[in-house]
C-alpha cells in the first residue's frame, strides 16, 4: 500500500524547514519499509502551523502541525499515515474553522493539488473556464467578466471588464496581456501563493484574457525576490505548451496565445503599470504620463491589458461558473472574494479568502486571534506601505472598497499588518515617507523632492523642534504630494503619514486630536 503525504513547497513553509521535514519523512519511510508518495502541495495559508503535514486517509485528509524534523519518528510511531493520534494532530484539515469558514474561489485548489501536475489541475476543474471561453465570442467573454463585478485586485480596484472591453475595441495587429506579479507591498503574499501553489490557474486566466481581446502574447512580470514562483511558473508553462494549452493552436481552437516570465530587478515603482511596461521594454522603470492609457497604447505602443495575479487568477472560475455566480459574493460594488493576508503582530498569520463585507475587527480577532504579543492592537495598516494606519475606532469598518474610501483608507491588495500598543506611530509615519523617498523613480518633483523634505520635517516634529510651524508644514507638503504626484507612490504616501498624525497625535508630541485630513 502506498500512502499519499502532503508537505507544502511554498516559500513560507520552506523558510521554517518544510524541505528538511520532507526529507526526514522520506528517510524514515524507507527505513521502515513503508511506501509513500510525497507531494509538495501549495500552502493552505495557515502559516502558524507550518510545516503543515497532511496524509490522505479513507476519512479524508488528516493534518499535523507545526511539524519539525524531530517530530517525524514519533509521527510514524503514532501511525500518522492512518490518521493516528499525536500531540500535533489537528484532525480533518477541511474542518479547521480557519479554513472551513472561508469562501475559497480563487484559492480553491491551493493546498489540495500538486501545483505543477497538469492532470491534477484538470481533475480539480482546471481549464473548464478556457474551454467555455473558446466557444464564445470575445465580447461574450468580456461581458461575463464585466457581469461578475470583478475589479482590479492589485489595489486600484478598477473594473476589470471595462479595461478588457477597451482593449477588445481598440484595433491593432498586435495586443498584449501583462500580469503584474511585482508584489512588493509589505504584508502581502497572495500573488506568491497562487504562483507557487496553483500556477496553472494564472496561465488559464491569462489565456482567457488573450482569447477575449485578441492578444497573442502574454508576459508575467515577476519580482526577482520570488525564485520559488519563478520555477513553478516556468515548469507549468512548459507543461501547458506540451499539452496544447499554450501555443499557436490552443487545444485545437485555431487561436494563438504565447506566454513567458520576465523578471524585475527589485524596484518597487515597477509595480506601477506604466513603469512596469518601460522595464519590460528594456528601459529604466520610469512612470509614463497618461493619457494614452495602456489599454490603448501600452507595451511597445500596442493595446495592453495589465492585471494583477489575483485578478487574472479569478477569471477561470468566472468563465466556468458564470459572472452571476461570482457576483453573488460580496457587498455593494465590491463583488466576489478577496484573499486577505494577515501579517505583523498577529497570533494567527495567514491567508483568508472571504467575500467582501466582513469587518476588519472580525478578521483581526475571529481569524487572526488578536496580537501575537497578547497586548491590545493599536493600529492596523491595510493596503500595503501606502495604506492608511487605522485605529481601533475604525475596526468595525466592513472590508469593502467604498467603505474604506469613505474613511480615507484603502483596501488595496488586501495586506493587513497589525501593530500592538508598543508601536510609535510617529516613527511609522517617518518610515512611510522614507519608503517613498527610497523607492521614488524621480520623474516628478513632488515625489522626488517632497518625500525627502517630508522625512526632514517629520524628524523635526519627532525631535520636538518648532511644532507650531512643522505640523502645518507637513500637512501642506502632504497636500502637494497627494495632488501633484505623477503616480500613486507619491500620491498615496500622505495616507499613512496623515492617518498616523490624525489618529495618534500624542505619538508626535502634539496635544489633542489633530484636524482630519
Amino acid at each position: 500500500m502506498t500512502y499519499s503525504v502532503y508537505i507544502p513547497g511554498d516559500a513560507a513553509a520552506v523558510a521554517v524547514g518544510a524541505d528538511r521535514v520532507a526529507s526526514a519523512i522520506k528517510q524514515e519511510a524507507e527505513k521502515r519499509g513503508i511506501q509513500i508518495k510525497l507531494i509538495r502541495n501549495g500552502s493552505r495559508g495557515l502559516f502558524w502551523l507550518e510545516s503543515l503535514l497532511e496524509v490522505e486517509t479513507p476519512k479524508g485528509r488528516i493534518a499535523y502541525g507545526p511539524v519539525q524534523v524531530k517530530d517525524v519518528a514519533a509521527l510514524f510511531d503514532a501511525d500518522f499515515l492512518a490518521g493516528g493520534q499525536h500531540a500535533l494532530s489537528l484532525g480533518p484539515i477541511e474542518e479547521l474553522p480557519y479554513l472551513k469558514n472561508q469562501q475559497r474561489l480563487t484559492f480553491q485548489r491551493i493546498g489540495i493539488t500538486d501545483p505543477v501536475n497538469l492532470d491534477d489541475y484538470i481533475a480539480h476543474d482546471g481549464y473548464r473556464g478556457l474551454k467555455n471561453a473558446l466557444n464564445m465570442s470575445g465580447a461574450e467573454i468580456v461581458k461575463q467578466v464585466t457581469d461578475s463585478g470583478l475589479r482590479g485586485r492589485g489595489g486600484a480596484a478598477f473594473p476589470t471588464g471595462i479595461k478588457w472591453n477597451t482593449v477588445l475595441n481598440t484595433p491593432s495587429e498586435q495586443k498584449y496581456i501583462i500580469c503584474n506579479a511585482d508584489e512588493g507591498d509589505s504584508g502581502t503574499y497572495s500573488d506568491r501563493m497562487v504562483m507557487e501553489g496553483d500556477p496553472f490557474v494564472l496561465i488559464e486566466g491569462m489565456t482567457i484574457a488573450g482569447i477575449a481581446v485578441g492578444a497573442t502574447q502574454g508576459y508575467i512580470y515577476l519580482r526577482v525576490e520570488y525564485p520559488h514562483a519563478h520555477k513553478a511558473l516556468n515548469v507549468a508553462i512548459q507543461k501547458a505548451y506540451a499539452a496544447g494549452y499554450l501555443g499557436d493552436n490552443v487545444i485545437g481552437s485555431g487561436k494563438s496565445f504565447h506566454l513567458e516570465v520576465r523578471l524585475g530587478a527589485g524596484a518597487y515603482i515597477c509595480g506601477e503599470e506604466t513603469s512596469l511596461m518601460e522595464s519590460l521594454e528594456g528601459k529604466r522603470g520610469l512612470v509614463r504620463f497618461k493619457p494614452p492609457l495602456p489599454a490603448i497604447s501600452g507595451l511597445f505602443g500596442k493595446p495592453t491589458i495589465v492585471n494583477n495575479v489575483i485578478s487574472l487568477a479569478s477569471v477561470p472560475i468566472i468563465l466556468d461558473k458564470g459572472g452571476e455566480f461570482y457576483r453573488d459574493y460580496g457587498m455593494g460594488r465590491s463583488r466576489g472574494t478577496l484573499p486577505l493576508q494577515l501579517a505583523g503582530n498577529i497570533k494567527y498569520p495567514g491567508l483568508v479568502e472571504i467575500a467582501f463585507g466582513m469587518t476588519l475587527r472580525e478578521l483581526l480577532y475571529d481569524y487572526g486571534g488578536g496580537s501575537a504579543s497578547g497586548r491590545p492592537i493599536k493600529a492596523v495598516q491595510v493596503g500595503g506601505p501606502l495604506g492608511a494606519y487605522m485605529p481601533e475606532s475604525q475596526f468595525d469598518t466592513p472590508l469593502d472598497y467604498e467603505a474604506f474610501a469613505a474613511i480615507w483608507a484603502v483596501l488595496g491588495h488586501g495586506g493587513v499588518v497589525a501593530f500592538d500598543d508598543t508601536v510609535d506611530m510617529a516613527e511609522m509615519a517617518r518610515y512611510s515617507m522614507e519608503f517613498c523617498k527610497i523607492e521614488s523613480c524621480g520623474k516628478c518633483t513632488p515625489c522626488r523632492i517632497g518625500s525627502t523634505r517630508g522625512v526632514e520635517v517629520i524628524t523635526d516634529i519627532i525631535e520636538g523642534r518648532d511644532l507650531a510651524k512643522n505640523e502645518p508644514l507637513l500637512r501642506d507638503l502632504c497636500n502637494t504630494l497627494l495632488n501633484g504626484s505623477l503616480c500613486a507612490l507619491g500620491g498615496m504616501t500622505p495616507y499613512p503619514v496623515l492617518s498616523a498624525l490624525n489618529h495618534f497625535p500624542e505619538d508626535f508630541g502634539i496635544a489633542g486630536q489633530a484636524d482630519a485630513a
